[in-house]
Formats: structure tokens, C-alpha cells, sequence
């Protein structure tokens, strides 16, 4: 049997108290503490009084004039604070701009720097398509590109899966292919290291192209001397070191995801898809509209272009066998499927533009959609979170996010030793048949988990955040603590499950 994964314990210093520290051993006779140092039943962090006080409460609820599918943030100011619909005044003009800096610096620029890179890739990916065809050819596949709408939502989002896909993108245009001027083993070689370190799916869809590559080499011996091994030893030792460092003792992460991914298929902890979910929903979901123009690129395109196609095919069917499965995890073939969309496109000819006018209008549609308004709520709520850390009572303010494990961010859009705490949701690493995790603890009996977990009012949290759905199952909890809504955010048209 695999040996079972082992996951560092980490702790903040920043967002942790004496207090705070005190309170959990006094909480651990309730209950054992969970991954992270969060116990089931611990109290919250920093000072508590005896005296009763208003309580806040954030959740989701319909829009005015429809029946569901918006979320609501609702945020109750104590007496000495400003009512709702009141601007909030800051104290202390240097300590905003402290917070200004660090909300640009942790949530804007990443963001940023994202797109910046994913612009790169793109023009990366218009000049390898010049090289081996044609301006013109080259010119559809860029357009094709930016047309895409699951481009458009996924490129900026600072995910592992969209640097994959922005690296994959780099190390293509430096693959050794046939016609191709741009050809360097070393460089693509070492992008897709750097790939693999980041993300180490990335070396799913490099297999058989390495492998081609290897095929192809005349100098097979000094392509593994010369360039393998030491782009290898290099890629995996600067790993080590790092991951060494952070963890505190010596680390193979690559393994480890190895492990728990594939040998003990804990992914399916959350959530399981039939094999073929990936050929009949996956792939055509993000291709889209473009799904038509990638069929007949395939159809269409030379002989020489199939090694562009053998990544997508073998990448899909690869993650087909894995039990749990997420549309953001193929994302990194997608390019590859735009060079066949775009080669479709530059040889229509009746029906050219009027293709063309068809791809950008049924993408614009989705990409913003799904960009700007589509489940945006968990983020916006945050925004009323970040304005407690203006507020002089901060120290004693507790948030409590009832929702589905990792709905929202958490400290990296709250700049202030806050405290806040959300439903526990780590995977089975003990092998107990019987494990339920924190999250489906609470909603297969909402009312009754609270009434246990706060059955004293000096553990209660200042603001609760939740989705509409739960607030009639919870609504005599929340009228006996004294909590109201004061505030509400949108979160999405379609609403289902505990969202």
C-alpha cells in the first residue's frame, strides 16, 4: 500500500494571539483540532468578554425580483460604529495607505502580471505559427486565440493551471519541429522543467513530444549527456532546495502529488466525473464555439501538424482515468487547438468572415459572463470583510465564513490581523472509512452543528457569511444570537446545491 502523504503544519504569526493560542487547548475537550491547528470545536482566537454585543451576519439571498441566485454579505456596525449605507472613515491616513499598498501589491498586480505574461504567450504563439506557415496563417490562429472565452476567463486567474499553459506555450515555440527556425532543446527543455516544478501535470502533455523529439535527434547520446540531465539535475535541485527551506526538512513535491493524485486517487475526495466526462463535456465546454473550426482544422490540417494533435489526444485521455476532474485541468491544450482552429479559418473562403464575426460575437458573450458577473460574490464579499480592518474594534472582530470550503479568499484579501475562520474540508489521509470532513459535518444538520459549536455566546463570531440557501435552515440560530443583514452581494444566476 503507498505510503500515505504526509502535509506540513503551518501556522501564521501574524494572525495568531496568546489569547487566541489559550482558547483552542481550552476548546480541545470538545473536540480534536484539525488540519491547520483548526479544531471543531475551538473558540476563536484573541480576547472574548462576558457582555452580550451585536452580532454580523454575511450571506446570499435572491435579488430583488427573482426568487434566488444572489449572494448576500450582510455586515451589522456595533453602536459605536457607522449604520449601513454610512462611508466608512479611516483613522490614520498612513495606516490606509499601508493597506492601500499591500491590496494592490497581494491582490492587483498578481492579476496583473498574469495577463501581462499571457500576452507573451500569445504573441509567442502567433510568432511559431509565422515561422511555420505563413503570416496569415499565423495571424487566424492569433485571432482564434483571443477570441476564446475560456482564454479570456482563465488567463488571468492566478492559478498553477494557467502558468502551465502560458510555459507550455513558451516551451512550444522553442520545440524542435520540422520547418521551424526557432528550434532550441535546451531552452524548451528547461521552460518545461520549470512547468513541471510549478505544476507537475505539465509533464502530461510533453511526453510524446519529448519522445518525438527523441525519436527524431540524430545526437541522441548528447541530447541526454547535454542537455536532459543537466536541465534536469538543475530543475530538480534548485525544487529541493526551495521546498527544503519553506517545509523545514527535505521534500519531494512532485512525489507527493504523484502520491495523493494518482497511487491513493484522493483527488475524488472532491468530487468524481464517468471517464468519458473529459471527450463529451470537458474539451467541448472550453473550445466552444470553436469546437466546429477544430474538427475541420484536424480534418484539414497536413501531415505535420499531427504532432500538435497527439498532445490533446494523449493529455485527454491521460486525466480520463483519473476519477476527479475539473475543466481548468486541460486547459493547457487548449492552444494546441487553436492552431487547427485557426487553419480552419484561414482556408474557408465563401464563409470567411462571416465565420470569423460568428467566433467573436458567441465568445464575447461568455467570456463576459463568466469574467464579470458569474459567481463573483464570494469575491466581493471580501471587500466588506477588508473594511473591519479599518474599524478601532477590530481586535475583537471574528468572521466565520459558513459556506463550502474555500468559496472565498481568505488573508490574501485582508491585509490585518483579523481574525476569521471557514468550514474544514481536508481529504481522508488516514484511511478511516467512516471520515466526514468539518463541511458535510455541518450541512447535513446546520442548526444543530451551531447550537454545539457556540453553545456558549462569548465563542460566537462577530459576522457570519453565507449563501441564501442555508439562511432559512439557520434563520431561528441567527434571530436568538441577535444577528442581521446589512449587507448584499450577487453572486450568480444559477444558483444549485449549497450555492
Amino acid at each position: 500500500m503507498p505510503e500515505a502523504v504526509r502535509l506540513r503544519k503551518r501556522r501564521s504569526v501574524l494572525y495568531s494571539s496568546a489569547g487566541g493560542a489559550a482558547a483552542q487547548r481550552g476548546a480541545g475537550k470538545r473536540g480534536g483540532a484539525g488540519p491547520g491547528g483548526e479544531g471543531r470545536g475551538a473558540a476563536p482566537e484573541g480576547p472574548v468578554t462576558d457582555k452580550p454585543r451585536p452580532r454580523r451576519c454575511g450571506r446570499t439571498r435572491p435579488a430583488a425580483g427573482s426568487r434566488s441566485g444572489a449572494a448576500d454579505a450582510q455586515l451589522l456596525p456595533r453602536p459605536d460604529q457607522l449604520r449601513p449605507g454610512r462611508v466608512l472613515a479611516v483613522s490614520g491616513g498612513g495606516a490606509s495607505h499601508v493597506q492601500l499598498s499591500l491590496y494592490l501589491t497581494q491582490i492587483w498586480v498578481p492579476r496583473i502580471a498574469q495577463a501581462v505574461l499571457a500576452a507573451f504567450a500569445d504573441v509567442q504563439l502567433y510568432s511559431l505559427v509565422q515561422h511555420l506557415e505563413n503570416s496569415e496563417t499565423a495571424k487566424f490562429v492569433f485571432f482564434c486565440q483571443l477570441c476564446s472565452w475560456f482564454t479570456w476567463y482563465s488567463c488571468t486567474r492566478t492559478l498553477t493551471n494557467t502558468m502551465e499553459t502560458i510555459l507550455t506555450i513558451f516551451a512550444l515555440s522553442y520545440y524542435p519541429i520540422k520547418g521551424s527556425k526557432m528550434g532550441n532543446s535546451c531552452k524548451y527543455l528547461a521552460l518545461v522543467a520549470l512547468a513541471i516544478v510549478i505544476r507537475p501535470t505539465a509533464v502530461i502533455p510533453w511526453i510524446p513530444l519529448v519522445f518525438s523529439h527523441f525519436l527524431q535527434e540524430q545526437k541522441k547520446t548528447n541530447l541526454i549527456l547535454h542537455t536532459c540531465i543537466p536541465v534536469g539535475l538543475v530543475t530538480v535541485g534548485t525544487s529541493l532546495i526551495i521546498d527544503r527551506v519553506f517545509f523545514g526538512e527535505w521534500v519531494l513535491v512532485q512525489l507527493n502529488f504523484l502520491k495523493f493524485n494518482v497511487l491513493q486517487n484522493l483527488g475524488t475526495f472532491y468530487g468524481s466525473h464517468p471517464w468519458h466526462w473529459y471527450f463529451t463535456q470537458g474539451l467541448p465546454v472550453i473550445l466552444g464555439p470553436h469546437l466546429p473550426f477544430f474538427l475541420h482544422g484536424c480534418a484539414l490540417a497536413p501531415r505535420r501538424y499531427h504532432i500538435f494533435l497527439l498532445p490533446v489526444i494523449w493529455t485527454v485521455l491521460v486525466y480520463s482515468t483519473l476519477s476527479h476532474k475539473e475543466f481548468r485541468f486541460i486547459y493547457p491544450v487548449l492552444p494546441f487547438c487553436m492552431i487547427f482552429c485557426g487553419y480552419s479559418l484561414k482556408h474557408l473562403k465563401a464563409w470567411k468572415k462571416t465565420a470569423a464575426s460568428f467566433l467573436l460575437l458567441s465568445n464575447l458573450v461568455p467570456a463576459l459572463y463568466t469574467g464579470l458577473v458569474h459567481q463573483r460574490g464570494t469575491l466581493d464579499v471580501m471587500s466588506h470583510i477588508q473594511q473591519l480592518c479599518k474599524n478601532s474594534q477590530q481586535s475583537q472582530a471574528f468572521v466565520f465564513i459558513l459556506m463550502p470550503c474555500h468559496s472565498t479568499p481568505f488573508y490574501s484579501h485582508v491585509h490585518c490581523p483579523l481574525k476569521m475562520r471557514f468550514l474544514q474540508c481536508p481529504p481522508n489521509l488516514t484511511g478511516n472509512e467512516s471520515y466526514v470532513d468539518e463541511a458535510d459535518v455541518f450541512y447535513s444538520d446546520p442548526l444543530g452543528w451551531l447550537n454545539k459549536e457556540f453553545y456558549n455566546d462569548t465563542l460566537l463570531p462577530s459576522h457570519l457569511i453565507l449563501f441564501n440557501v442555508l439562511e432559512q435552515e439557520i434563520s431561528s440560530f441567527l434571530a436568538l444570537k441577535g444577528y442581521e443583514k446589512t449587507a448584499t452581494v450577487f453572486h450568480t444566476h444559477v444558483p444549485q446545491g449549497r450555492v
